[in-house]
């Protein structure tokens, strides 16, 4: 990496376009991080009565999308049902008793009205979940189901069933519908992402300014959060959820600012006498601010500080850009770096106090954007090891063994990983689709969503 004083070429880069962040042999790392074998469960879709009907197909789709993006059941097909699937439990019915005799006319299935009918191919479902949506007292009302299809008697098989209402609009019936897949998840033990947010970083406002943005894990209710009309950059949330930091150029050099998430305002935050102080991160106690900063007027080092700026001390003391301090969610001790200190930026990784620092990636390519997975063991990062300048791709990285997986394959520019608080799904930004847009995956690579279409898209942050 070219050392240059005040504002270094790494910075400059990363606070215009976005940090930019190899083929590694396959191991089981992703293996550990997402589900076992996979079940297949049947959503049919819900019917609608009275006023509830216009929302009910929102509330499919809902429930679908989640069930699906969760990553832990193969999704029937829809155009393998039965076409008389059951709308509430006095609808199923059991399944005739195999014939007592030989050559015995043989009894037809249930047109779906038995478990029997969904268990056995073409639908082959180990789970059934249906139910119907309804208006009651000016409410958007769900009656939802779950079965086990392999157990015949129907009390047995009966997982739960439960009532759920909103508003009667459209959000009402979203929220309902996470709700129910919710409880379809939690029943194997899988957390759901309903009401987890991201931020990100969007330009859809006009030419030349980037603002920060906010949206449900789904993509729904983008949401403006500044209107600096300028640029403001690489957001950062507090593990309460309740401050949002990041850097701006509204007010000339870039510099950090606080925002709070619970009323909507801006915090005071002394920033160092600096022509260049950003990518801000918070430490897991919520107590203490890392971020990057041109204090000493040559490089951009490590710094840490108060949530108010105060105690300001240095961490790291290098003629090399350092930027990008992320701390381990578990152990509050190690934190992640990306360094120039040995030519091309690679990632390192120090204690707190600035002690030990290690090289984490080869040296190969260059690589950037660490973000620690909650389990405080692997890391997910963007690095072109194995591809030309610019080409930049997703990787997890198994933090003490140093094994890699790479995640994406010659689909754009892949960069800013950010890992979702269940530990198994990543936001990331890429230009596979021509202008940047955030996507979501599973931490194998798979089930690939694209949550933004407007503008460019950068940076997101997935937090509770």
């Amino acid at each position: 990496m070219k050392q240059i004083s005040l504002i270094p070429a790494l910075i400059l880069t990363a606070l215009l376009a976005g940090l930019a962040p190899g083929q590694s042999q396959q191991s089981d790392i992703t293996i550990k991080l997402t589900a076992e074998a996979k079940q297949t469960i049947a959503l049919p879709d819900f019917r609608g009565a009275g006023a509830a009907a216009q929302f009910v197909e929102v509330f499919n789709k809902t429930v679908f999308d989640d069930i699906e993006r969760s990553g832990v059941f193969n999704m029937a097909p829809k155009s393998f049902f039965p076409l008389n699937p059951p709308q509430q439990e006095g609808d199923l019915r059991t399944a005739p008793e195999p014939p007592a005799r030989r050559g015995a006319p043989v009894a037809r299935d249930c047109a779906g009205r038995c478990l029997s009918d969904w268990a056995a191919a073409p639908v082959s479902a180990s789970y059934l979940g249906f139910g119907y949506v309804a208006e009651q007292g000016g409410q958007f009302v769900a009656f939802g189901h779950l079965f086990n299809t392999a157990v015949a008697d129907l009390n047995g098989a009966r997982l739960f069933r439960k009532l759920y209402n909103a508003e009667l609009n459209e959000e009402g019936a979203r929220q309902v519908a996470h709700q129910y897949a919710s409880d379809i998840l939690a029943k194997f033990g899988m957390p759901s992402l309903a009401g987890s947010k991201i931020y990100f970083v969007s330009d859809r406002q006009g030419k030349g300014t980037k603002e920060l943005w906010v949206m449900d894990f789904d993509g729904a209710n983008q949401k403006r959060l500044t209107s600096f009309n300028s640029i403001s950059t690489m957001p950062a949330v507090s593990p309460d959820g309740t401050r949002l930091a990041f850097t701006t150029f509204a007010k000339g050099q870039p510099r950090l600012m606080m925002y709070s998430t619970v009323t909507g305002r801006f915090i005071p935050f002394l920033n160092p006498q600096a022509s260049v102080n950003g990518t801000p991160s918070f430490t897991p106690d919520g107590k203490t601010v890392l971020f990057a900063s041109s204090l000493d007027g040559r490089y951009t080092n490590i710094y840490t500080s108060d949530l108010d700026g105060g105690a300001l001390r240095r961490l790291t003391n290098v003629r090399a850009v350092e930027v990008e301090p992320k701390v381990n969610p578990k152990n509050g001790s190690d934190v992640l770096f990306v360094s120039g200190r040995g030519g091309p930026q690679q990632i390192y990784m120090m204690n707190i106090d600035g002690a030990d620092p290690v090289r984490l990636t080869t040296g190969e390519g260059e690589a950037s954007n660490p973000a620690w997975n909650p389990n405080g063991q692997h890391m997910a990062f963007a690095w072109t090891r194995g591809y030309a300048p610019g080409n930049w791709n997703l990787f997890i990285m198994d933090v003490s063994s140093r094994e890699t997986v790479q995640l994406t394959h010659g689909e754009g520019r892949n960069e800013n990983p950010s890992w979702a608080p269940d530990g198994r799904h990543l936001a990331f930004s890429s230009n596979r689709s021509r202008a940047s847009q955030i996507f979501t995956m599973l931490a194998d690579g798979t089930a690939v969503r694209q949550l933004t279409t407007q503008g460019n898209n950068y940076m997101p942050v997935w937090v509770k």
